[in-house]
């Protein structure tokens, strides 16, 4: 996949600034976006209030709601005014309306397909070492995906998220190796609120075997689903590439659906996962606690024993 030069892709986002309403106003309002930071052993977790947010953290993804809307992502179904780059491999890059970052980006497939990694794992790579200088995430049908039914990924600038920053340090201190074959390393992280792996390598196909496998054992945990839970970030930095997957149990934590007081409107995807949460109300911006993020993390990761199992039964096949 051909790389892709940060001046013109900032360029392309200020022409769709500068020309279609929608995009500028968000942009715009990206300026009165409020941040704050908790801090944990080692790391942080941000919490970002965004307004713009609040439709794709409440949209309804179930089977029902999803056949009466037509696909957003699909070309015929966008605004007039959103323009694309065209990419190699069946892909658009559109530039997200809805921004969590100044830089946000959609990378839409051409073809009207169901969200689905194992199958794109190689495109998500290449899309990494295409867009250096960008983190490009993934989010399941299940794990905040608001266009389950249309594949696609997202990508946003380095270091925005808390993991860009805090990794090399989280694997020195607190990460356990899992596996190191000279192909690919593989870390587990199991004291970081939620669950994660990080699959190192110089080769995109190491990094699609490593998390093929990965994805298998994931997938006999959870076989009613259309794919096991997760989510994904990967990089592509110093000729290396770093694949972040945080298997998932549960959708939604119960704050998102509580009443009064207590519902806290979450809905995490690969940047919460990275260590931003979003909050699209004020209410709940201003009230989280430090123990609501505990909450939310361990109720949407997987549980200690099953992590361990799931990553003990990888260390087994790739040591074979």
């Amino acid at each position: 996949m051909q790389k892709i030069n940060k001046e013109n892709l900032q360029a392309f986002l200020q022409e769709q600034k500068e020309n279609w309403p929608l995009a500028s106003s968000n942009y715009k309002g990206l300026e009165k976006v409020e941040e704050k930071e908790f801090q944990f052993e080692g790391f942080k977790i941000k919490v970002q209030f965004n307004p713009k947010r609040i439709k794709s953290t409440a949209a309804k993804v179930d089977k029902k709601a999803i056949e009466k809307r037509d696909c957003f992502l699909c070309e015929q179904n966008r605004p007039e005014l959103q323009t694309k780059i065209e990419l190699e491999n069946n892909y658009s890059l559109l530039v997200n309306p809805f921004p969590i970052l100044k830089e946000h980006f959609t990378i839409a497939k051409n073809d009207h397909t169901n969200q689905n990694f194992i199958d794109h794992i190689g495109d998500m790579a290449n899309l990494a070492e295409s867009l250096e200088g960008y983190s490009v995430f993934y989010n399941g049908p299940k794990s905040g995906a608001s266009a389950p039914d249309h594949m696609h990924f997202q990508a946003g600038e380095n270091d925005f998220m808390p993991i860009d920053t805090e990794y090399f340090d989280r694997k020195k201190n607190y990460g356990k190796l899992v596996t190191w074959n000279g192909r690919f390393e593989v870390y587990r992280f199991n004291h970081y609120l939620r669950k994660m792996i990080s699959i190192e390598a110089d080769r995109a196909q190491d990094i699609v075997s490593a998390s093929q496998i990965f994805y298998r054992y994931l997938e006999k945990l959870q076989p009613n689903e259309q794919e096991p839970l997760l989510n994904a970030i990967c990089v592509y930095k110093n000729k290396k590439y770093r694949l972040y997957i945080f298997p998932r149990k549960l959708h939604r934590p119960s704050q998102f659906f509580a009443e009064g007081n207590g519902q806290l409107l979450i809905s995490p995807g690969a940047v919460d996962m990275g260590g931003v949460l979003i909050t699209p109300r004020k209410e709940d911006f201003d009230k989280i606690t430090k123990e609501d993020i505990i909450s939310i993390y361990k109720q949407v990761s997987l549980d200690d024993l099953v992590f361990d199992k799931l990553c003990h039964d990888f260390t087994k096949l790739v040591m074979i």
